[in-house]
């Protein structure tokens, strides 16, 4: 029988830093304009945070009925390790999508009914990542995926919903955020390669392989901070995501370091702590209005 502690551990917990990370960036630079709307930007979570959970269930169970996650390096999967059926975590990953889809339908109601595109192209990206016939994970296209939708669409759309326009600020921010996010995947990734090849799955890192992936993983996080930096003009607290650096020394020596197998497990967990503290101090420095 599956339980409660099962279906939270489906859901990727370390993952979902970035689906919280781009709507508070949102949302400070909504605030820094003076614009911010509460109620928006909770709405706005939820669409993220059920996104990000719908996509690690419909992972979990494409993968699953695929084979991918018989053998695995990291934590057992729903569908791969018996826990749950493959119609029960389907259900599921539907389920967070009709949540995501009412609650962007409030917003684009209120807003822009354009809105209601981004939000079909956003399940769409999360369903077909790993399911259909042709899933583009498959094919190394899942951090193009996740640097469009948790980066600039989440940030962006983020903004948008409480300020109704479009500012370059908001696309700035967008950048580093989508590129930690882009760390995530790729971290996870490199820890995959060895199952993933076995299996046919042909991810970035499979494609570029292990050496030209950590350098990758360094590369996303260097240019997420050199962003920051490139912000200062225009809005210099974004200067206090700087302070996070130290957070990213550890995980960044221990890719280059050769580190592999379950060790890359808490280097995804270090990861997720990073953008957190990243995404905090940003969301505190475009807040703050000069």
């Amino acid at each position: 029988m599956t339980t409660a502690k099962d279906w939270m551990a489906g859901t990727r917990p370390r993952t979902l830093p970035a689906a919280v990370v781009p709507v508070a960036v949102g949302s400070g630079v909504a605030a820094g304009c003076g614009s911010f709307i509460a109620w928006r930007a909770v709405l706005a979570l939820v669409v993220a945070l059920a996104l990000q959970v719908g996509v690690n269930y419909a992972n979990d169970y494409s993968d699953g009925i695929r084979g991918t996650d018989e053998q695995r390096v990291g934590p057992a999967r729903l569908v791969g390790g018996g826990i749950a059926t493959p119609r029960q975590v389907m259900t599921a990953a539907l389920g967070c999508f009709v949540i995501a889809g009412l609650a962007g339908l409030v917003l684009a109601l209120v807003v822009s009914l354009w809105l209601l595109v981004l939000g079909a192209a956003a399940i769409a990206a999360a369903w077909f990542y790993t399911g259909g016939s042709h899933p583009y994970g498959y094919r190394a296209l899942g951090e193009v995926a996740v640097f469009t939708f948790f980066g600039l669409g989440a940030v962006i759309g983020t903004s948008y919903v409480q300020m109704d326009r479009l500012t370059w600020l908001a696309l700035g921010a967008a950048i580093p955020v989508g590129l930690l996010a882009c760390a995530l995947l790729v971290i996870n990734n490199l820890r995959d390669i060895p199952t993933d090849e076995t299996s046919g799955k042909r991810t970035l890192a499979v494609v570029i392989g292990d050496r030209r992936t950590r350098a990758l993983y360094a590369g996303c996080i260097g240019l997420s901070f050199l962003a920051v930096i490139a912000m200062a003009p225009v809005a210099p607290f974004t200067l206090l995501a700087l302070a996070a650096l130290p957070l990213a020394i550890g995980p960044v020596k221990q890719v280059l370091g050769g580190t592999t197998g379950r060790g890359l497990v808490t280097v995804l967990g270090q990861t997720g702590r990073l953008q957190l503290a990243f995404g905090a101090l940003l969301t505190a420095g475009l807040a703050i209005r000069i």
